[in-house]
């Protein structure tokens, strides 16, 4: 089995035995790549309580937060950790909207895929990883995102080894697929949820969807027989 078909075959196994997770929880496209910032070395329960603190502040919009004095809007999510840094960066990615886009992220739109990424990578904060993200949920560009949930995945899998090339590992997963934003962002975000419940630091193989594709999974069945 090639690693294409081995790619495509995970998808599919994910998508039965997980569902559609109706992936990324935001009211707006603004929102969305906010989240996407917050969720840098944070748990979504807290970035949910940051976005409730933002939203009841009415700051959800670029103009919003760039009138917001740095320090209130620092203390509004500090639930999200690195507040002051964070603040900054959601500085910067709304004045990248604002000034870029007259604050609508909607008009992202008319700039061709890969020009986008650069310009959302010369944004103070946002990283492989941060850019692909509203690449594929905010602005609907057929991208895959790489997280540490995928490279173990992956890894496991035998896919691809843990020090694989971000680009070389998102270009991989996106060539197994359709070019559809919605099939890849779907992908990304049941490796989130298999690997939260399942593929965790010490996977629970026992029952796993994908245990018979699996290195990891294949070796620990051969270890239970054995015993």
């Amino acid at each position: 089995m090639s690693e294409r078909e081995r790619i495509a075959r995970t998808y599919a196994r994910l998508l039965a035995a997980h569902g559609p997770q109706g992936w990324w929880p935001a009211d707006t496209p603004f929102e969305m790549m906010v989240g996407a910032v917050l969720t840098q070395a944070c748990t979504w329960r807290n970035v949910e309580r940051a976005l409730a603190a933002l939203r009841s502040a009415g700051a959800l919009t670029p103009a919003a937060i760039l009138d917001m004095p740095e320090a209130e809007l620092s203390a509004l999510i500090r639930p999200a950790g690195y507040h002051n840094a964070k603040a900054r960066k959601l500085r910067a990615l709304a004045g990248f909207v604002a000034g870029r886009f007259g604050g609508d992220p909607e008009r992202m739109a008319g700039v061709p895929t890969a020009q986008l990424r650069e310009m959302l990578l010369a944004v103070h904060g946002i990283g492989d990883e941060t850019a692909d993200d509203i690449l594929v949920y905010a602005a609907g560009r057929a991208v895959f995102v790489v997280d540490a949930y995928t490279r173990r995945v992956a890894s496991r899998m035998g896919i691809a080894p843990e020090g694989a090339r971000y680009a070389e590992l998102s270009a991989l997963f996106a060539s197994a697929m359709a070019p559809d934003a919605a099939v890849l962002g779907e992908f990304h975000a049941l490796i989130v949820r298999h690997a939260k419940e399942t593929c965790q630091r010490e996977p629970r193989c026992g029952g796993c969807a994908l245990a018979d594709m699996c290195r990891t999974g294949s070796g620990a069945a051969r270890e239970v027989t054995a015993g």
